[in-house]
């Protein structure tokens, strides 16, 4: 038997889960995993299930036969296959921390992915990246050349069919246009100084002013630099004991933790955008231990 997700996002209203429950049933689906939220604020309504098909219904054929109810309750819904791997796009300049820690989880199938390229506008990890057999693409950028090489990099996305991009510390500012384009399917990580720390040496500005807690902060990409959507945070204590260097270092093992969470969400699509925030299912519990992993 198939296991599906069907994700929803409409106004609350009543009657709306009474009426996904019994379509499924209705169709032979089981449900096995199944989380909601009501935003009492904006009035919208989101759903995450998860079901096996027992009678062998298809995608196509659960998605047409669900249209009448989607129109009566004007919802945004689809339904997805859990075994189709998502195809991803990493995109990275001279920090390896997060690039490496994605290969290793994708490696031994923690992170259950299609990377199908790798994008740089350094070298540096070419050869990690072809020895994993995934495509690798340099592609220059400069003050002077940023629309021919977001271009080639759109190109990238529309040849390989990428459904998602990850800026594993990619050092470059996507233009607007990239970013309404690829609104919902670009996925940043940085440290959580911002505003506080900006420039060059975050770590070494953070270490002068005795922080005490060093953070990483991953969120969708918009147009406003680094206040996209957060998916997900987390942090670390530090003292007075430790150094600059030792900052760096906890930063990255931060940094590396908070994307590939927020990734896992993703790719399960258990994160719905609610406005300027957003929805985030936990993980059901035979994914929690890969998703926790590091």
């Amino acid at each position: 038997m198939k296991t599906f997700a069907f994700t929803v996002k409409c106004k609350s209203m009543r009657g709306v889960v009474a009426a996904i429950s019994g379509f499924l049933a209705d169709n032979g689906c089981n449900i096995t995993d199944s989380a909601q939220y009501d935003d009492q604020e904006t009035g919208n309504f989101f759903m995450r299930t998860s079901f096996l098909s027992e009678t062998g219904k298809t995608l196509e054929e659960l998605r047409e036969g669900f249209a009448p109810v989607g129109r009566k309750f004007d919802m945004e819904y689809d339904f997805h296959d859990e075994a189709k791997k998502m195809k991803v796009i990493i995109m990275v300049s001279r920090f390896g921390h997060c690039l490496n820690d994605l290969l290793y989880r994708w490696r031994i199938g923690a992170m259950p992915i299609d990377i199908v390229a790798v994008i740089s506008n350094h070298l540096d990890y070419q050869k990690l990246v072809v020895n994993h057999d995934i495509p690798f693409h340099h592609i220059r950028v400069t003050k002077d050349n940023k629309a021919e090489a977001e271009a080639a990099q759109m190109q990238i996305v529309e040849e390989t069919g990428a459904e998602l991009i990850v800026l594993a510390r990619y050092m470059q500012i996507l233009s607007d246009e990239m970013c309404r384009r690829m609104a919902g399917r670009i996925i940043n990580i940085h440290h959580s100084f911002l505003p506080s720390f900006k420039g060059a040496n975050p770590y070494k500005q953070a270490f002068d002013r005795g922080v005490k807690l060093i953070g990483a902060t991953s969120h969708y990409v918009t147009a406003n630099l680094d206040e996209g959507p957060i998916i997900e945070q987390d942090i670390i204590r530090v003292s007075h004991a430790q150094s600059p260097a030792d900052y760096v270092s906890l930063g990255r093992d931060v940094e590396s933790q908070v994307l590939s969470r927020a990734l896992h969400a993703h790719i399960h699509r258990r994160v719905f955008i609610n406005g300027n925030k957003t929805v985030v299912f936990p993980a059901s519990p035979g994914s929690y231990a890969s998703e926790r992993m590091g």
